[in-house]
């Protein structure tokens, strides 16, 4: 008992820190997510769709090519959009990959049943030197 009273703040630190750590295996984050090298493969391989769900002057400052594009706060609304695709893997992206999260969420309700984010989103998409447009030329960046 002295030990534990001597170290109280050593013992609620290792503590927090495990708990930190288990946080996004408990809540499921890293299910469903994709590397861009394991979403090329899936497009290649399952004729996969790529969903943007970022804002509009994010998807024009760059994008990644014959990517579809609905903002994540329209998905609702416009889910129907999709319907077409529910037999297809579905790979979300944004930018850091939150509001993937979200959308995967929609996707799911709305009976989509391969849909993965793509982790890293956008970022780790032009890190992994994979080709992206912009609006402005059209052309690959």
């Amino acid at each position: 008992m002295d030990f534990f009273l001597q170290n109280i703040f050593l013992i609620t630190l290792a503590i927090v820190s495990g708990l930190a750590l288990l946080l996004p295996i408990l809540r499921g984050s890293g299910a469903n997510s994709v590397t861009p090298s394991q979403a090329v493969m899936l497009i290649n391989r399952q004729n996969a769709v790529l969903l943007d769900v970022r804002e509009q002057a994010e998807r024009d400052a760059q994008h990644v090519a014959d990517s579809r594009h609905i903002p994540a706060g329209e998905l609702p609304k416009r889910i129907e959009e999709l319907s077409r695709l529910r037999s297809r893997p579905v790979i979300v992206l944004c930018d850091n990959g939150s509001r993937s999260q979200r959308a995967m969420g929609v996707l799911h309700k709305a009976g989509f049943e391969q849909v993965f984010k793509l982790s890293g989103g956008i970022r780790a998409w032009k890190d992994a030197g994979q080709p992206l447009s912009s609006a402005k030329t059209g052309a690959a960046a």
